[in-house]
């Protein structure tokens, strides 16, 4: 391609204001389904109402949520549209309301459930993404914005909290619900380490499978100090016959080799014996019945909580989850065989970059759990003081509007990070532009890493090979690539799998890396 074609794909490229529109597709995403996905997550708020003998049990029922476009409210009272050149003048947010359906509700067993009051209110205030669908200024033509003081050039992309504009930094993860297997670097080669990083609605779980010295699998995950042992762990799961359990991992004879010596130093027979062990592992001095029922509730919940899906049994979820140990101990016994290479976490097939929406999405979650507690504080004072229950009355906006705000303002984030909120580089505009694209690694800058920050080959195209800063930040902090194309998450992944499907792919591995065979794009 001569240099002349070459420009002028370059010229068409960047003239359709590309430069910042990853932030502006997942924010949107965000605001048109992320949040939905959010409420109907917690759908509901309990109370402590009708513990009492004689009481009836109130709740709340969370409906749709909407945020409309940036409003400042006035001294008189009255309610203007904000535009961001003002929101920076005048040392305010540029933020806009956010309106949901809530419904109380009394009842109980016997009696049918009564709704005591339903309304849509105003739960609270979000700030609003320059040149986002919900911006006011968004769609403007240049005279227009340089009718009420707007740069026509400015390519947007971030906040304006208190008067300070704030960009918020894309940031690199290690993939989730993706198995990596590599060697324990203490050890050398001869430990080898399956592990997966499993997330399912913010909630994020580290389940480790590890081959030891003795060649004995054992897998860790939270909520159990130390490790338990594979076969243990399967056969609480209802893998119970030595057969089964090995046809599960592998086939082929050498590995089988390996499961039998794995067999031969099984703790258990049944799966009752299982759950018993793990009780007594994460209930120690406890009766026997709380101990089985803490075994039960930290394998529905702990581990492996991304194979949680919606209307699938319990038990199914169960098997699920002991066909994916047992994937991963296949990856741990390929590794020492030779069978396959390490997985190379510097690889950018390994990873996953959190964009604004990202961001926000755990943010927004963080925020509305802060809410359902004042709710249910706020219902059961008025209950006892025998007050009338209603929405308008037991919601208290600010609580909402102070967990979005002051994380974007400080950019202390959940999960104890910090410095994902940054004031917006305004040397120039090319500084602005690169401050936009910009992403940052969540690793110690004090430590070496020198893999981490050396450039990688699966960088070419995405990553710019040379602007990254000098000292403790180099090869940490990175900037996108001119024509980088950020891809986003798929929208329904249950129709992805209906028209692969339908195509005739049989045996499919699921998203969650379980396999479950496919017949008909109805299933």
């Amino acid at each position: 391609m001569d240099r002349t074609a070459r420009r002028s794909i370059s010229r068409e490229y960047f003239s359709q204001d590309r430069l910042a529109e990853h932030h502006f597709r997942s924010f949107n995403a965000f605001l048109g389904r992320g949040m939905q996905e959010v409420v109907d997550e917690k759908g509901t708020i309990d109370t402590d109402i009708g513990d009492k003998e004689g009481e009836e049990p109130v709740w709340v029922e969370l409906g749709d949520v909407r945020v409309v476009t940036p409003r400042v409210r006035e001294a008189d009272g009255s309610e203007e549209l904000l535009y961001p050149q003002e929101a920076r003048l005048r040392n305010i947010t540029y933020a806009a309301p956010v309106f949901m359906e809530m419904s109380i509700v009394r009842g109980g067993e016997e009696e049918e459930e009564v709704v005591v009051d339903s309304a849509e209110t105003k739960v609270g205030r979000m700030p609003i993404m320059v040149g986002s669908d919900k911006c006011n200024i968004a769609g403007f033509s240049e005279q227009e914005l340089v009718e009420i003081g707007e740069d026509p050039v400015d390519p947007g992309g971030y906040f304006i909290v208190n008067g300070s504009e704030r960009v918020l930094m894309t940031s690199e993860d290690l993939a989730p619900n993706k198995i990596l297997a590599e060697y324990d670097t203490k050890y050398g080669d001869e430990i080898q380490v399956a592990k997966t990083f499993s997330q399912r609605r913010g909630y994020r779980a580290l389940v480790l499978c590890e081959r030891n010295r003795e060649g004995i699998l054992e897998v860790s995950f939270p909520s159990v100090s130390g490790s338990v042992n594979f076969i243990t762990l399967v056969r609480a799961l209802g893998l119970e016959s030595d057969e089964e359990i090995v046809h599960r991992v592998s086939d082929d004879p050498e590995i089988v080799k390996f499961m039998l010596e794995n067999l031969e130093m099984a703790e258990v027979q049944t799966q009752e014996e299982a759950i018993e062990t793990l009780g007594k592992r994460v209930a120690s001095g406890q009766g026997k019945n709380y101990q089985l029922k803490r075994a039960n509730y930290v394998i529905d919940r702990y581990l492996l909580p991304h194979l949680h899906e919606e209307g699938i049994e319990e038990e199914e979820v169960r098997t699920n989850k002991a066909f994916y140990l047992c994937r991963m101990a296949e990856a741990c016994f390929e590794l020492a065989l030779g069978r396959r290479d390490a997985d190379d976490k510097d690889h950018y097939a390994n990873k996953r970059l959190k964009v604004s929406g990202d961001l926000m999405k755990d943010l927004f979650r963080t925020a509305l759990n802060k809410l359902a507690r004042d709710v249910k504080y706020q219902l059961e004072r008025a209950n006892m003081r025998n007050r009338n229950l209603t929405v308008n009355t037991v919601v208290r906006s600010d609580v909402l509007t102070e967990r979005l705000e002051h994380p974007i303002a400080t950019g202390n984030w959940v999960g104890g990070r910090s410095g994902v909120s940054q004031l917006v580089d305004r040397t120039d505009y090319m500084g602005v532009l690169s401050h936009l694209r910009r992403l940052r690694s969540p690793l110690s800058r004090s430590q070496p890493h020198f893999e981490a920050r050396d450039l990688h080959a699966t960088q070419w195209g995405r990553i710019g090979p040379s602007e990254t800063p000098e000292g403790p930040n180099c090869g940490l902090v990175k900037n996108f690539a001119q024509a980088m194309e950020l891809s986003q998450n798929i929208e329904d992944e249950q129709a992805l799998k209906r028209e692969l499907a339908s195509m005739g792919v049989e045996g499919m591995p699921g998203i969650d890396g379980v396999e479950r065979t496919t017949t008909t794009a109805d299933d």
